[in-house]
């Protein structure tokens, strides 16, 4: 029992529960909880009012818009836009996680249902799964949803119209009144096959911040056996900087090779996301490798740390985290950029398709370059004198 005197004992157990809490908290704490809310959605009212037999109007189109809207339970921010190829370009420009559009002959469609020659209008909903497999799932259920209690509603309304004019109303009629409307679901930019249900740009950009950590650990040490074997330090700092943009290079290259090849991922253009993965991986190696430079080994719980905060949220929509989250984390990680970045080009159009995610990751580069190369001439100003001889008389 002399084990439980002793202090390593405590102090372990002690460790031991700040590093769940500290891991739960990261892997856990930013995303547990997280639901969907204010997801920017377009939609598209084309309907016009049709006149009724018994005196006046009826616009359904304009009826829906205001149920759509003003439902407090749809996770939804509505953008009223005027046509499909409006909204189309904006889910292209990836403003929208989805659009539904009411057709034009939709109020004139379901008048006909009580007529010999029904006409089932056709809503459509269009999902951009490219943006965010979740959150286009989403988009997806949660319209096929509205639109079902719509049709209940319009069915409603339809019977008291059919109601005013006959009591008995013929089969072909009663049958076409069980659908009203009939909702088609349509996908853009779609992910592809074997890209992880969407989520392949998230899993890449962990597999290249391991990578460029391992060649920043790998250089960091061969150049301090560099500078004690007497090399100029701000030399050895160029050296590390050129032969680690350069293994990053292969690097990216081969993460893209074994995703083609070994894992059948599909993808638009490989020649583009090895070029965005390369910049990424730069990115990430000249930040490591400076912090390295300057801190030492000291700097590992920080990259780890930073790895394991950011990794739940990279293929999550920011929509779906709480605000603190945003900001704290998921507004500054250099791992959130990439995971986008590799969204816009795998699924988007590929290098034309990105927008400020590369410029950030091209500042991050260049910043901790210039941090990269500095810490060579820091370290030299103290190191890199030659030896003085003492002699005693």
């Amino acid at each position: 029992m002399k084990i439980l005197t002793q202090k390593m004992m405590w102090i372990g157990l002690v460790l031991v529960l700040i590093v769940l809490t500290v891991f739960g908290v990261a892997m856990m704490g930013s995303v547990m909880g997280s639901k969907p809310k204010e997801l920017p959605v377009a939609l598209v009212i084309l309907d016009r009012p049709a006149d009724l037999s018994t005196g006046g109007t009826i616009s359904v189109g304009e009826m829906i818009r205001e149920k759509l809207v003003s439902d407090p339970a749809m996770p939804f921010v509505w953008h009223i836009v005027d046509s499909e190829e409006t909204a189309r370009e904006g889910l292209d420009k990836r403003e929208y996680y989805g659009v539904i559009v009411i057709p034009a002959d939709l109020s004139s469609g379901l008048l006909s249902l009580a007529t010999p020659s029904p006409i089932h209008p056709n809503v459509k909903i269009i999902a951009n799964e490219g943006m965010n497999s979740q959150a286009s799932l989403v988009v997806r259920q949660a319209m096929r949803q509205a639109m079902q209690m719509i049709s209940e509603e319009l069915l409603l309304l339809l019977l008291e119209q059919i109601g005013q004019q006959t009591e008995q109303i013929p089969v072909d009629s009663a049958t076409a009144l069980m659908t009203p409307v009939t909702v088609q679901e349509d996908v853009v930019h779609p992910p592809g096959v074997n890209n992880a249900s969407g989520n392949a740009p998230g899993l890449l950009t962990q597999i290249m911040w391991i990578g460029s950590l391992v060649t920043g650990i790998v250089l960091f040490l061969a150049s301090q056996k560099a500078v004690a074997a007497g090399s100029r330090r701000w030399t050895v700092s160029a050296l590390q900087a050129i032969v680690g943009l350069a293994t990053v290079g292969i690097a990216s290259g081969f993460t893209v090779w074994m995703a083609l090849s070994w894992y059948g991922m599909e993808l638009a253009n490989a020649r583009e996301t090895w070029f965005f993965l390369w910049l990424a991986g730069s990115a990430f190696f000249l930040l490591q490798s400076s912090l390295l430079n300057w801190i030492g080994f000291p700097a590992m719980p920080l990259l780890v740390l930073l790895m394991f905060f950011s990794m739940p949220l990279l293929n999550m929509a920011p929509e779906f985290l709480s605000q603190t989250t945003r900001d704290w984390i998921y507004s500054w990680t250099p791992l959130r950029f990439t995971a986008e970045g590799l969204r816009e080009v795998m699924y988007f159009g590929g290098l034309d398709a990105v927008g400020s995610n590369a410029f950030v990751l091209w500042g991050v580069a260049v910043g901790f370059l210039v941090l990269l190369l500095a810490s060579g001439f820091k370290a030299g100003r103290t190191t890199d004198a030659p030896p003085t001889s003492v002699t005693g008389d």
